[in-house]
C-alpha cells in the first residue's frame, strides 16, 4: 500500500491542503486502463487503486473535498453510470484509515450499480461516504448540520452525476441540511415531500426475499419461523414489525446496543424474542439455530471463518456487501448447503422509493408497490425464485447468477440521456473542479 494510503482520513485532508487544495479525484480512462489523479503527487496511490481487483472496478471516478466548515473528508464515489446518474445513500463513519474508507466507498458504490441494475432503475450505481472524527452519536447538533450542509454544497459542485440518499449514520434531518443546499438529493423529509426514511419499504423487500428462499425450499411461510436477526437499527426493528405480523414465533436478536433490544420489548411486548450482546470482533447470533439468519448491519459479516458457524440453512438480510469477499465466500456457504439470498436483490426498496420521489408521492404507489408482488418478472419475490432455479439447475451459487444478471443489466444506456453520468464526469475533469484552493 502506498503512504497515502495509510494515513488517516483527517490526515489525508491536511496532505491535502499542504498541496495548497481542498478536493481531489481519481477518474478511470477506459482508453488507456488507467486512474487519471487530479494531482501528480496522487499517482502513485492511483497505481494502488488499480491494483486493487477486488474492490476497484472501472469505478467512473472517486471525488474527495475536505468540508470547508468541519474538515471532515466528504466523498462521492461513481461506480458505473450507464443506465444514468450515479445514486445511493450517504453513509457517514469514523473510518480509522484512509485506506478502508475508500474500500467502503468503492464497493458500496458497485453495490448500488448492481441494485439499481436488478431492480429496473434508470440509474446508475454511486455513493457518498464521509469520514467524520466522532462517531454520529457524539456529534453536536450544530456540527452535524454543518457537514452534511457542507456535504450538499459538495454535491452540487458535482454537477448531478450523484444524487444522494440515506444511509447508515444519516437521517431525515440530515437529509434536510444536504437538501438545503443542493437539489441532487432525496429521502427528504416528507414535509418536504420527500419519501423520508427508506427503513420500512426496505424491511418489506427484505422479507419478501425470505418467503420466496422459503417457498424453493419447500418450507412453507414465514408463519411459526425462528428467525435471528443481527443489527436493530431502523431496518432491524422495521423487520420486527413485519415479521410480527407474519406470526413468527421467535425473534433472537443481536445489536451493539443493549437498549435498541429493551426498546423492541417495549414494541412488541407479546414477541418471544431474545437478545445476544454482540461485540465488534464476535457476535454469538452467528451459532444461533434458526430457520432464516438476517443480516442488517455492517457488510463483509460473512467469511470462511464465519460461515462455518452459521447454523440457519438461509441467510437473507438487508446490510450492503455481505460477502467478505464475494469471489469465494459465497461457494463457502454453497458448500455448507446455506441459501444465500444476494443482499443487493432485496434490499433495493429504499432506492426504489428514492428513484420515484421526483415523479410525485401516492398512497400505495403502483410502481413501488410492484416490485413487492408477483406479476413483474423483476419484483423481488419472482427474481429470487428465478435466480435460486438457475443457481440450482447450473450447480453454481445465487450470488454469481444474480451478479451476472446485475452486471448484464448495468451497461444497458439510459433510453433518453444515454451515457450522460460519464459525460458529467468528464465535464467536472476538464473543467477544473479539483483546481480549488485552501480556505
Amino acid at each position: 500500500m502506498s503512504d497515502i494510503e495509510g494515513l488517516t482520513p483527517r490526515g489525508f485532508c491536511n496532505y491535502l491542503k499542504m498541496l495548497g487544495r481542498t478536493r481531489a479525484f481519481f477518474v478511470w480512462d477506459g482508453i488507456s486502463g488507467q486512474i487519471r489523479s487530479s494531482h501528480p503527487q496522487l499517482a502513485p496511490f492511483a497505481r494502488t487503486l488499480l491494483a486493487s481487483s477486488r474492490d476497484f472496478d472501472e469505478h467512473e471516478a472517486i471525488f474527495l473535498e475536505v468540508s470547508p466548515r468541519t474538515g471532515v473528508l466528504m466523498g462521492a464515489f461513481v461506480h458505473r453510470t450507464c443506465r444514468g446518474q450515479g445514486a445511493g445513500g450517504i453513509r457517514y463513519f469514523p473510518y480509522d484509515s484512509l485506506g478502508a474508507y475508500l474500500v467502503d466507498g468503492l464497493r458500496l458504490a458497485q453495490g448500488m450499480t448492481l441494485k439499481n441494475a436488478l431492480a429496473g432503475l434508470w440509474w446508475g450505481g454511486a455513493k457518498g461516504v464521509i469520514s467524520g472524527d466522532l462517531g454520529v452519536s457524539q456529534l453536536s447538533h450544530e456540527t452535524r448540520r454543518k457537514i452534511f450542509e457542507d456535504y450538499g454544497a459538495f454535491l452540487s459542485g458535482l454537477s448531478g452525476c450523484y444524487v444522494a440518499a440515506e444511509d447508515v449514520g444519516t437521517t431525515e434531518q440530515d437529509m434536510a441540511a444536504v437538501f438545503a443546499r443542493t437539489r441532487f438529493t432525496t429521502c427528504i423529509p416528507v414535509e418536504f415531500g420527500g419519501s423520508g426514511n427508506p427503513s420500512f419499504p426496505t424491511a418489506r423487500g427484505v422479507v419478501r426475499g425470505m418467503e420466496a428462499a422459503l417457498a424453493h425450499q419447500n418450507q412453507g411461510t414465514l408463519r411459526g419461523k425462528k428467525v435471528a436477526i443481527q443489527g436493530l437499527g431502523h431496518v432491524g426493528q422495521a423487520l420486527i414489525r413485519l415479521l410480527h405480523q407474519r406470526g413468527v414465533s421467535e425473534v433472537v436478536a443481536s445489536d451493539l446496543d443493549p437498549k435498541r433490544a429493551n426498546r423492541v420489548r417495549q414494541q412488541f411486548p407479546e414477541l418471544r424474542l431474545t437478545f445476544r450482546q454482540a461485540e465488534r470482533e464476535w457476535d454469538p447470533l452467528l451459532e444461533e439455530p434458526a430457520d432464516i439468519l438476517s443480516l442488517n448491519a455492517v457488510g463483509g459479516m460473512l467469511n470462511e471463518a464465519n460461515i462455518a458457524r452459521i447454523r440457519a440453512p438461509i441467510v437473507c438480510g438487508a446490510a450492503n456487501n455481505q460477502l467478505a469477499d464475494p469471489e469465494v465466500d459465497d461457494q463457502f456457504l454453497h458448500n455448507r448447503q446455506i441459501l444465500y439470498v444476494p443482499d443487493f436483490v432485496v434490499n433495493r426498496m429504499g432506492i426504489v422509493c428514492c428513484a420515484d420521489e421526483a415523479n410525485g408521492m401516492l398512497v400505495d404507489d403502483p410502481n413501488i408497490e410492484r416490485h413487492l408482488g408477483e406479476a413483474w418478472d423483476m419484483a423481488i419475490y419472482p427474481l429470487i425464485l428465478r435466480i435460486l432455479q438457475q443457481a440450482e439447475a447450473k450447480t453454481t451459487t445465487p450470488h454469481r447468477i444474480a451478479l451476472g444478471l446485475a452486471r448484464e443489466r448495468s451497461r444497458e444506456l439510459h433510453p433518453l440521456m444515454g451515457h450522460r453520468g460519464y459525460q458529467l464526469v468528464q465535464g467536472l475533469v476538464t473543467q477544473g473542479w479539483a483546481d480549488a484552493t485552501v480556505f
